[in-house]
């Protein structure tokens, strides 16, 4: 494999920022279903965060193919350390943060992932040889979830701290007399700001030959995203497979940041701990899809293996909706982490094979324009009183799992032409 060393960079710096990136996401939504017990205002911020980035993400895929992927990453590490520690700083200075400071941070890492991870996987097919691209893919999926799965960990322990008590709940009080404080918001924003900092300098470290010659678009931003629309006018079938295998991407998104807090809070009357086991388990899911998804489906083409996993995640989805149990929540979130990242491991491996390489970040844009409207539609509707009130939550868990079997329609029927559609040379 060729640009190896540059490739394990890429993901130890990915690695490294993701884990602290990932406390953070965990704890601001715990925090204001829980803690404040501002889940409507929480849902209305997500909201308003997710229609802001439908117009930056449709720079975000012209800046992807037009200027260095690593340059890209630099600035991002750069600028994260500088605004994170700021607000960190502000509340060592202060004693405290404002809600309005929390919830910048959480806008901000949205901001970020928006141009993160589509930048990681054109800069890892820029630096690939197309042969690699499944084991590329795998590699980045089973390194980001990775990280989740150590994220939850982390976030457990930060956000509850640990005592007689919470040993207790993990069966271990028999084995360890250990006593840590919860930490404060700044206090995690600081490993997150810093771990920006590290990243940077791994990026930093970063030499690679591009596998072929980058085609750059000298046009304006309008022009470029025009030529990724007209690409999908003129492949309609990449559009609608583009569109139609997002579902789970919308749903499991929305349910790790805005559901799953009120549904333990609300539903199952449970605590942080639980929250942060479940969002372990759905990083084990995501972790067991990016080393096996392939061979799990190895005599299935791939259009049929994510009509499989959607069907799943519409079945895992109901089973909430009638169910009030824990232990169910966790294993249901296990396998939503097999569905969501098995699906985009197999989404992303069938793009990088049809779309030319310096037209993959235009075309993202038009795909993240929809998924974003879409998820803003969501967010909007679940922020409402109701859906926060009792254990109404349930309710979107309903819709969402409706809305994955309604997606399944397009990929059906195109099914034959999408496994037969030629590959470009």
């Amino acid at each position: 494999m060729k640009n190896k060393k540059a490739l394990y960079l890429l993901l130890s710096a990915n690695a490294v920022s993701g884990v602290a990136q990932g406390i953070s996401m965990l704890a601001i939504p715990w925090y204001f279903a829980d803690v404040l017990n501002q889940s409507s205002d929480f849902g209305v911020m997500y909201a308003i965060t997710t229609i802001l980035t439908l117009f930056w993400g449709l720079y975000v895929g012209t800046l992807i193919d037009k200027y260095s992927r690593k340059n890209i990453f630099l600035i991002l590490s750069i600028v994260g350390f500088s605004f994170i520690g700021s607000i960190s700083f502000y509340g060592f200075y202060s004693g405290e943060l404002s809600t309005i400071s929390i919830g910048a941070v959480f806008c901000y890492t949205m901001f970020v992932y928006n141009i993160h991870y589509p930048t990681l996987y054109a800069f890892g097919q820029e630096i690939t040889e197309k042969k690699d691209y499944r084991k590329i893919n795998s590699l980045i999926e089973v390194q980001g979830q990775s990280t989740s799965i150590i994220a939850g960990a982390f976030a457990a322990v930060l956000i509850t701290g640990i005592n007689t008590e919470f040993l207790a709940k993990v069966g271990l009080e028999n084995f360890i007399s250990l006593h840590i404080e919860p930490w404060k918001m700044h206090e995690i924003f600081l490993l997150d700001a810093l771990t920006y900092l590290i990243a940077f300098f791994l990026i930093l470290l970063i030499k690679y030959q591009p596998i072929f010659e980058k085609v750059i678009d000298a046009g304006n931003i309008l022009n470029r995203l025009k030529s990724g629309i007209l690409y999908l006018k003129e492949n309609p079938l990449l559009f609608q497979f583009g569109i139609g295998s997002f579902a789970i991407f919308v749903i499991v998104l929305i349910h790790i940041h805005q559901l799953v807090p009120i549904y333990i809070s609300n539903h199952l009357n449970g605590d942080a701990s639980i929250y942060a086991t479940a969002e372990i388990l759905q990083g084990l899911g995501a972790l067991v899809a990016g080393l096996s998804i392939h061979r799990i489906f190895s005599k299935t083409n791939t259009v049929k293996a994510i009509l499989i996993l959607m069907i799943v995640t519409f079945i895992v989805l109901e089973i909430l909706v009638f169910t009030k149990s824990a232990y169910l929540l966790v294993f249901s979130c296990f396998l939503l982490g097999i569905a969501n990242s098995g699906t985009r491991i197999l989404r992303i491996t069938y793009l990088f094979n049809h779309i030319p390489n310096h037209l993959i970040g235009r075309t993202g844009s038009v795909f993240h324009s929809i998924n974003v409207f879409l998820r803003f539609s969501f967010i909007a509707l679940f922020a409402m009183s109701f859906f926060t009130t009792e254990n109404n939550i349930i309710w979107s868990y309903f819709i969402g799992g409706f809305f994955i079997l309604i997606s399944l329609f397009p990929l059906l029927f195109y099914y034959k032409k999408l496994v037969t559609l030629k590959q470009p040379d």
